[in-house]
């Protein structure tokens, strides 16, 4: 049986109830997982400090995949602290509609948001000049761009789809003009995807008015953000939220890959056996697909779409089960699937 070697960054909140649903997964998956454990808790990284980021970035680069848990901020991001650490660049969240879920937006969404996740004015809080004004600093920077071009291009190839850049580059002519400059050189080795261009404001509106027009994505580091959340708002839950952040070597290829969830810790209700653990599913599924065993990633979908469906959930989701009943109902399709 395959090992796999995943680094686990344990939070705050649900998370030991989060690592619970993905354990219980994963043991019916025929494939033998390790899974190397950081506390990342609140309480652990302020007495350990930096060593924290030490201890999650030391096991990522060794075991080159992890699942990250939601994690408290009080002072400083931990996502933000990894992220840069590990160079991930990218950041890729899914966001499509699901049945049993209700939402307030009544045509189905099938997004693929790639985001460059570096950059733009988040790594710059800025200074005040005086007692009157501020200002920050709004950098874009050539090779992510060219890394987040590489990623969004190959899924579409992968997955037939189309890619759509937005930003304000009518406005924004150096930043985003640099942005959408390097996107067309790679496109260049991408012919056969179908490319399109939007400026942002714009697209915001189209995909609310048609958001059957629009498959992959590909935008800058704030406009990600923003498009992002929206795009939870369309399908009707940020409970539904998979993301996955990438590194590269040299060659544009992945190099370094972690996944987690949209939501946060929601401290109110940990403990208490009722959280929705489907984002936290389905970014393990994300992981599974990186790895090059879809077929599973795709049978947690499966499994995981037909009790949504059938509101066999959490009762977030419309449902009445707990969540150890919602996960070992979707474990137990699962490994129905598997077995055919």
């Amino acid at each position: 049986m395959e090992l796999i070697e995943v680094t686990e960054l344990l939070g705050d909140g649900i998370s030991p109830e989060l690592n619970q649903a993905v354990k219980r997964v994963a043991e019916v998956i025929p494939l033998e997982f390790k899974f190397h454990s950081i506390d990342w808790s609140l309480p652990n990284r302020e007495q350990l400090g930096e060593a924290a980021i030490d201890l999650a970035e030391e096991s990522l680069r060794r075991t080159k995949l992890a699942l990250k848990y939601p994690t408290t901020t009080k002072l400083a991001s931990p996502n933000a602290a990894i992220r840069r650490r590990c160079g991930f660049s990218v950041i890729y969240r899914p966001a499509i509609s699901i049945r049993g879920i209700d939402s307030n937006f009544k045509e189905n969404v099938n997004l693929h948001i790639v985001r460059v996740a570096v950059g733009g004015t988040y790594d710059d809080p800025g200074q005040l000049i005086g007692k009157d004004a501020a200002v920050s600093l709004r950098m874009v920077e050539r090779e992510p761009c060219a890394q987040a071009a590489v990623f969004a291009f190959e899924l579409a190839r992968k997955k037939g789809l189309s890619v759509t850049t937005a930003s304000k580059h009518t406005i924004q002519r150096v930043t985003d003009g640099l942005f959408e400059s390097v996107v067309k050189d790679v496109h260049r080795d991408f012919a056969d995807v179908n490319l399109h261009q939007e400026l942002f404001d714009a697209l915001l509106a189209k995909i609310i008015i048609r958001p059957e027009d629009y498959e992959i994505v590909l935008v800058l580091n704030e406009y990600g953000d923003f498009l992002s959340d929206m795009a939870s708002g369309l399908v009707g839950s940020i409970g539904t939220g998979a993301s996955g952040n990438y590194a590269f070597d040299s060659n544009r290829q992945v190099s370094l890959a972690m996944f987690d969830p949209a939501g946060g810790t929601a401290p109110d209700i940990a403990g208490k056996n009722i959280c929705n653990p489907t984002a936290m599913l389905l970014s393990f599924g994300m992981l599974l697909d990186h790895i090059n065993h879809y077929q599973y990633g795709h049978a947690l979908r499966l499994s995981l779409l037909h009790s949504l469906r059938h509101n066999e959930c959490t009762a977030d989701l419309g449902g009445t089960l707990s969540t150890t009943d919602f996960v070992d109902n979707i474990a137990n399709k699962l490994s129905k699937k598997l077995l055919k």
